[in-house]
């Protein structure tokens, strides 16, 4: 434990509620990407849940500034809301593209992206299910790990398929459209792996 008290354990059963609805965004994106039918439905049920979060988030922050007791650095806890909430903001994003640009196919490093976006939510939720017991955790630190390790993963296709855009793509509006999506992509795993970090350094000052 970090030496919580009940009341300075809401944090995490409020970090829980937010990441759970980076979960559901990830497999609801994921499952845009897989089935490319029905997009703007699609992308209408992201923006529900992304306005979830964003009810989520909020909530961290009241409860932030009502409290005179935190279980760490009120900036931290801050920084990992919003991080949070980027998660789910730039899934939305990407989803939201995809109907914008009125995109006909997806690309297969993007699909790739997509999934691992799923991957790291999940290993994140994991993250933040150790924290209340971070001192006797055998499986905290793995999973911080895992999310490095699959954000780097991402940045290797990210690369990859902006090499690719262009060197392949001759139509200067589709470069620019997917260099958009791939970039939203990017960002969702970049967001999983700062809220990894700033947890990490968290149980380290409290270790």
């Amino acid at each position: 434990m970090l030496g919580l008290k009940k009341r300075e354990e809401v944090f995490f059963d409020l970090f829980s509620e937010t990441i759970a609805k980076g979960v559901e965004a990830g497999a609801k994106l994921n499952s845009l990407m897989e089935d490319f039918t029905n997009v703007a439905a699609k992308a209408e049920e992201l923006k529900k849940i992304e306005n979830e979060c964003d009810g989520k988030v909020h909530k961290i922050m009241r409860t932030l500034n009502a409290s005179f007791i935190t279980p760490f650095d009120r900036e931290d806890i801050y920084y990992i809301a919003k991080e949070l909430d980027n998660i789910v903001d730039t899934i939305e994003e990407a989803a939201n593209r995809f109907l914008i640009f009125n995109i006909k196919g997806v690309k297969e490093e993007a699909l790739i992206m997509s999934r691992l976006i799923v991957d790291c939510v999940e290993e994140l939720e994991k993250v933040i299910g150790e924290l209340k017991n971070s001192k006797k955790s055998k499986t905290l630190r793995d999973h911080i790990i895992e999310v490095n390790r699959i954000e780097n993963e991402g940045d290797v296709i990210f690369r990859r398929a902006m090499e690719k855009l262009f060197s392949e793509e001759s139509n200067t509006l589709e470069v620019i459209k997917w260099k958009e999506i791939y970039e939203f992509l990017e960002n969702s795993l970049d967001a999983c792996e700062n809220v990894a970090n700033t947890l990490e350094g968290v149980v380290m000052k409290h270790a």
